[in-house]
């Protein structure tokens, strides 16, 4: 039996690599360092199937280095030691640490993490770490500070359109057919930006297809052979990432029964809970925010419950969750805020803060200024004093501002009460 299409086209090489032309184009940062041999530890973030594991495997062979892979799924410290061991008697002076390739690293446990940072630091392996999670949630801060960290993107219908030519003119088995793409929108469509999934709908419709006769690939002929064989071109049989965006976007617009369809739909095709608990606290703060502070508060007791009780009963304070985020009042005044904010921050640069905020520790700092002047609040009536916070060149900036619900108009009405048309 033949190795499935999409390992029989992995790239070799960067010249053959599809996508992530931010990373490995011409003159591109990662591909700069390949091409020179000066590779640090670092980690892919990005979804499925964009080529994580493959541009690993081609710098440990541009470096001609030892290169050894652990799922995080399947081993443990002891294993993370022994490949360690090993990287340390095989390495020879002068030559490239070895590669230690991790597949799905925000799956490792902060012990196993913890046992990689003493080879990591002093160099007697190249740590490359592959996730589809933010790493910031999952990385321990003091691996992650050793590590670059590398975004990969879905793969643009250009780099999927690439992919479907090169393997009707490359694969040895393709070219036993005669296949001709007349229409590829449903191939990209159902690929979803992952060119494993793309190369397993093209296997897919090609085998469906009878021996002997030529293969016209069309739109139509695309949905039937997956209508047929929903399972075949995804291992969970789920557009994971359309998916939990319908998941959100019910939670958004308030309509729990689909966001309890979509979490089910998650939950059915094999989706992680911590994955689907992390996106409810997301969703408290970015979603319902100051319009109902509980809903935070709810989202983070589901995860809590959730990595206590375990499954299939985590199910169950997740709906609760859903259920209380999706019914929940509407605003994202935090969210825009910190959006207008970060902007700000960095289209004006290092402002100075002023002098009477400034902290004093030293008699040189009180002589120069450093907090005269500051109203400590809780001194005056109703533990509030007017003063500006910001600096200067920003005193009559704003960021927060309420929107239309019951809780934020009580903090708006009482920042108006404090600060006068300032707030309005």
């Amino acid at each position: 039996m033949s190795e499935p299409l999409a390992e029989r086209l992995r790239p070799r090489s960067l010249d053959d690599y599809v996508g992530q032309k931010h990373l490995v184009g011409p003159n591109a940062v990662l591909r700069n360092m390949i091409e020179a041999g000066r590779i640090p530890s670092f980690i892919l973030w990005g979804p499925p199937g964009v080529g994580k594991t493959t541009l690993a495997q081609i710098v440990a062979k541009k470096l001609e280095t030892p290169f050894y892979t652990l799922s995080a799924v399947t081993s443990g410290v002891k294993d993370v030691r022994d490949v360690i061991e090993k990287a340390k008697g095989g390495r020879f002076f002068g030559s490239h640490s070895p590669i230690l390739f991790i597949d799905e690293i925000h799956r490792f446990s902060k012990s196993q993490q913890d046992s990689l940072l003493g080879a990591v630091e002093k160099g007697v392996v190249t740590l490359i770490g592959a996730t589809t999670e933010n790493p910031s949630f999952e990385v321990i801060r003091p691996l992650l500070s050793r590590c670059q960290l590398y975004v990969l993107q879905s793969l643009s219908k250009e780099d999927l359109e690439e992919l479907i030519q090169r393997a009707l003119k490359t694969d040895v088995i393709l070219q036993q057919r005669h296949i001709e793409v007349k229409e590829n929108a449903a191939l990209i469509r159902y690929s979803g930006g992952d060119a494993r999934k793309l190369l397993n709908i093209l296997e897919l419709v090609v085998e469906a297809s009878p021996l002997n006769t030529d293969v016209l690939i069309t739109d139509e002929m695309v949905v039937k052979c997956l209508q047929q064989n929903p399972l075949a071109y995804d291992k969970d049989g789920e557009m994971h990432y359309d998916i939990v965006s319908a998941f959100i976007k019910s939670i958004r617009g308030s309509d729990p029964d689909a966001a309890l369809y979509w979490m089910a739909r998650m939950i059915e095709g094999g989706e992680d809970p911590q994955f689907i608990a992390r996106r409810l606290v997301i969703s408290a703060a970015e979603d319902i925010g100051l319009a109902n502070p509980n809903a935070l508060l709810i989202a983070n007791a589901a995860f809590d419950a959730v990595m206590k009780i375990g499954w299939p009963e985590g199910r169950i304070p997740l709906a609760e969750a859903t259920v209380y985020l999706a019914t929940s009042p509407k605003s994202n005044s935090a969210y825009q805020g910190i959006n207008t904010a970060l902007e700000t921050a960095r289209s004006t640069g290092n402002l100075p803060v002023p002098l009477h905020l400034r902290n004093a520790p030293t008699k040189l700092m009180k002589q120069l200024g450093y907090g005269s002047g500051y109203k400590y609040s809780h001194n005056y009536e109703g533990h509030f004093a007017q003063q500006q916070y910001l600096p200067d060149e920003l005193k009559d900036a704003r960021f927060w501002f309420a929107q239309n619900s019951p809780a934020e108009e009580k903090l708006h009405q009482r920042m108006v009460q404090l600060w006068g048309d300032k707030k309005k």
